[in-house]
């Protein structure tokens, strides 16, 4: 249940960037709103699993850089993990598009903030 909320978070959250960010483009691979709501779950769907593994790993090494920008190297980080996003969707056939560094940054950064937004107000009961 966690997982899908978290992937409609961050398809959401990726729409918004879209529309927000105005080097940042979501190509669907047709025009009907079915087809754009599946082609963001699955840009949100790639984004969880490279952050999740090439993002964890990424950290990890970076720590002394994080320590040293005091956390502005995630900017980069999270404009990185987005290109890789990009790529990978691009070979797929569908997909995001940056245009270039700055708005990879702006992108990432946007994506941050809305995704961290929506995850106060669709928070989900907790059980302790």
């Amino acid at each position: 249940m966690r997982f899908l909320l978290r992937l409609i978070i961050n398809a959401i959250a990726l729409w918004l960037m879209t529309l927000i960010v105005s080097g940042v483009t979501v190509v669907p691979y047709a025009p009907d709103t079915t087809a754009r709501i599946l082609t963001y779950l699955l840009i949100a769907l790639i984004f969880g699993v490279v952050n999740a593994i090439i993002g964890t790993v990424i950290r990890i090494i970076a720590i002394p850089l994080y320590i040293l920008t005091l956390g502005l190297i995630s900017l980069i980080v999270n404009a990185f993990l987005l290109f890789i996003v990009s790529w990978i969707s691009d070979a797929l056939g569908f997909g995001l598009h940056i245009d270039g560094f700055w708005s990879g940054v702006l992108g990432a950064l946007v994506l941050a903030i809305i995704a961290w937004l929506l995850g106060l107000i669709i928070r989900p009961a907790r059980r302790d």
